[in-house]
């Protein structure tokens, strides 16, 4: 028998805010989280893009020096959104065995590597930190987040490049569905705002070079968009059985639904043009969620700003949902938050969450000159969702051609 999922806990970090309740209100204000990036090293390697979606809060001003010598930034944000969300959900009391973690991320501990292997060439290996390897695998947020709440029934990591957040909140479905637990901590983390991406995703010609206007750079659906804005940050969602969290008297936020994940097996970078792979995700999240088409009155769309990604996700979604697409309230908050990779499916899965909670879609920012050829339901100011049901889809799609879309609901 098919359980009924729900959202009872959210958290996050992100260049918005150190919180939920900042990121949400800077969200809904048309704020953007990005900003020139002020270290040194940008000069130093004469980079040819110097802004990004930095985190808005450092951890050190929340961690202690002990945990931040010993956790790579992306472990850092991670247990810093798993904090907020797990409190959210009022600490729920569970049997470790009966709690479960899914987390994602895209690249991992990338800080961590690349500063062990200057001071190996520096230094010598005898001067190489003994905690590098815990800090730089990308299961390091998984393992900690598991440490750090007694979880046992499954740590796992998922790294499906930028479908990897919402890939983990269907994981996170799946395994609740199975009867493996009755809780999971679920999400995403990203932290490599750092010379080498910058530098690489620069070489392929993925990144908006708009350093004259870092917080307008990232333009989903507009005329002159030119890239992706790099982002870093982390997002958790508490999911449970409905059973579980009424036994407790936990709020709910919204019902997972349902989710699911394809491949286009079409190229290593680029998605399928025609979006085939992605619209037969959007179709096997909505059939597993029981949803008609003619329900979803939503969609939080991956919508990175690169001129190619944009087009095939809306004929994806064209060849989903036909004409009707174009009266479909779309948001594409990577306007304002930057494209945290990983991390990103899990801190638009917590958007979706929230616009169905508070009945609004978010703005989607920098939408100056919207492409004719993507005719979407989209504005610069919040959109109201009406007093009625609400069914939402988040898409997320990564370089491997991963695609991957979870459906929530209001909660009835």
């Amino acid at each position: 028998m098919t359980k009924k999922i729900v959202v009872t806990g959210i958290g996050t970090t992100s260049p918005l805010g150190g919180n939920v309740k900042d990121t949400w209100k800077a969200l809904l204000a048309g704020e953007s989280g990005v900003r020139t990036i002020e270290a040194d090293w940008v000069a130093e390697h004469d980079l040819p893009v110097t802004f990004a979606g930095q985190i808005k809060v450092s951890p050190e001003n929340v961690m202690e020096k002990h945990e931040l010598k010993r956790l790579d930034p992306s472990t850092q944000y991670a247990l810093i959104a798993a904090k907020e969300a797990f409190e959210d959900a009022g600490s729920p009391d569970v049997a470790g065995e009966r709690l479960g973690v899914d987390f994602a991320t895209g690249i991992g501990g990338l800080w961590s590597l690349i500063d062990s292997w200057e001071v190996l060439k520096e230094k010598g290996p005898r001067r190489v930190y003994p905690l590098t390897i815990p800090m730089l695998m990308p299961n390091a947020a998984a393992g900690n987040i598991s440490m750090q709440y007694g979880a046992k029934a499954g740590a796992r990591t998922v790294v499906s490049a930028c479908a990897s957040g919402t890939e983990s909140i269907v994981a996170a479905y799946d395994h609740l569905q199975a009867g493996l637990a009755d809780v999971v901590i679920a999400g995403g983390t990203e932290g490599v705002v750092h010379p080498l991406p910058l530098a690489a995703f620069s070489a392929m010609q993925a990144l908006s070079k708009r350093n004259d206007d870092p917080a307008g750079a990232s333009r989903p659906y507009n005329t002159d968009r030119d890239g992706f804005v790099l982002g870093e940050g982390a997002a958790v969602l508490i999911i449970e059985t409905e059973e579980h969290a009424l036994a407790r008297g936990a709020k709910i936020y919204a019902e997972l639904a349902g989710g699911a994940v394809t491949s286009d097996s079409y190229h290593i970078t680029a998605p399928d043009p025609e979006g085939s792979g992605a619209a037969r995700a959007v179709m096997d999240a909505l059939a597993i969620s029981g949803e008609e088409l003619s329900a979803v009155n939503h969609i939080n769309a991956h919508a990175t700003s690169t001129p190619v990604g944009d087009l095939a996700e809306y004929k994806a979604l064209k060849a989903v949902f036909g004409s009707r697409i174009d009266e479909i309230p779309v948001s594409a908050t990577k306007s304002s938050t930057g494209h945290l990779l990983g991390g990103t499916g899990a801190l638009e899965a917590l958007f979706t969450v929230l616009a169905i909670h508070e009945r609004v879609a978010p703005p989607t920012i920098n939408l100056t000159n919207q492409d004719p050829e993507i005719p979407l339901k989209v504005s610069g100011e919040p959109q109201p969702l009406g007093d009625g049901r609400i069914v939402a889809i988040s898409n997320s799609f990564g370089f491997g051609g991963h695609n991957a879309v979870a459906v929530f609901r209001s909660y009835e």
